[in-house]
């Protein structure tokens, strides 16, 4: 049976024993970083493969040092441990890893000075975040300003915004929600940039959006100018400019590369995916599961023991 294990106070322990208490700040005010790391299961080659561990490690550093963190770690050590937990843990099937980078004194009083900072890793099994196809609802709450929680930076405090979104959509019948900025402007989903085709361009809102910096959304954005030829285009976009897109998709580490086939109860292209959309998801996935031997410097390998 698999174990998971975590990288906890410095060390490599059963996930079970990873235990933080009820004081620790970080729990109390939201005061962490994280990141989300997709280790997809390969059957053919019984190998886990690590989505862009080296570029999701960096993006930690950069979010914990916004809030004025110290990792603990080096970039190189954090991409060793996370090999380690997933052969360690032995799953085979696709796992989700969180590293983090928190206030772990156990101390009262909201601030980001003189408390003790940590960095823990833990990993889980993940199937798919939504479905294959979504239906998506405009949200009432909008999408966090860099002048209040910096939304280029992975804050767990920030996350309460994006439940909020998340929440309702799914009260109202959707699968995920869409946030539009303080400017009206459309932004991301509660965890996942949002891409359209439209006159032949793929086209997304740009960092001044208010969009985290998506890891996954480069990816993607590479392949359609590479692969496919399609210019690519970062600039505001309208809600009612999602309602005539020719195609809509999603994408983040949890939802992969999901198309969007309605939004707030509006047909989107044909109301299935597009011939873009499908030949991007073709590309990514096939690059996320060691396929692509063009991409394979963005997978790192992972061999559960128990496989051996």
């Amino acid at each position: 049976m698999p174990t998971p294990y975590a990288y906890f106070q410095g060390g490599i322990v059963p996930l079970s024993e990873a235990k933080i208490g009820i004081m620790t700040h970080a729990f109390n005010y939201g005061t962490a970083v994280f990141e989300g790391i997709r280790g997809n299961w390969n059957e053919e080659a019984q190998t886990t493969y690590l989505f862009r561990t080296r570029e999701h490690m960096e993006r930690l550093g950069q979010s914990a040092h916004i809030l004025g963190m110290q990792m603990r770690d080096s970039v190189d050590k954090l991409c060793e441990i996370a090999v380690e937990l997933v052969e360690r843990s032995g799953f085979t099937e696709d796992v989700y890893l969180r590293p983090m980078v928190y206030l772990s004194g156990e101390v009262l009083g909201v601030r980001l000075h003189n408390v003790d900072v940590d960095t823990l890793i833990f990993l889980s099994p993940f199937p798919a975040y939504l479905p294959e196809t979504a239906r998506c609802h405009t949200s009432t709450w909008r999408r966090v300003q860099d002048t209040g929680i910096p939304p280029r930076a992975k804050v767990t405090g920030i996350y309460v915004n994006s439940a909020l979104a998340k929440t309702e959509a799914q009260a109202n019948g959707f699968d995920e929600a869409i946030m539009l900025n303080e400017n009206g402007h459309v932004s991301e989903g509660s965890g996942e940039n949002i891409f359209m085709i439209r006159h032949g361009q793929l086209i997304t809102p740009g960092p001044a959006d208010n969009v985290l910096e998506g890891i996954t959304a480069k990816s993607v954005m590479q392949m359609a100018a590479d692969d496919l030829g399609i210019e690519v285009v970062q600039r505001e976009i309208d809600r009612t400019e999602l309602y005539i897109a020719d195609e809509v998709f999603m994408t983040g580490t949890a939802a992969h590369l999901t198309p969007i086939v309605e939004i707030d109860r509006r047909t989107v292209g044909e109301g299935r995916p597009g011939p873009i959309t499908s030949q991007l998801s073709e590309l990514f996935y096939d690059a996320i599961r060691g396929r692509s031997e063009k991409y394979k410097s963005w997978c790192t390998p992972a061999r559960a023991r128990v496989a051996r």
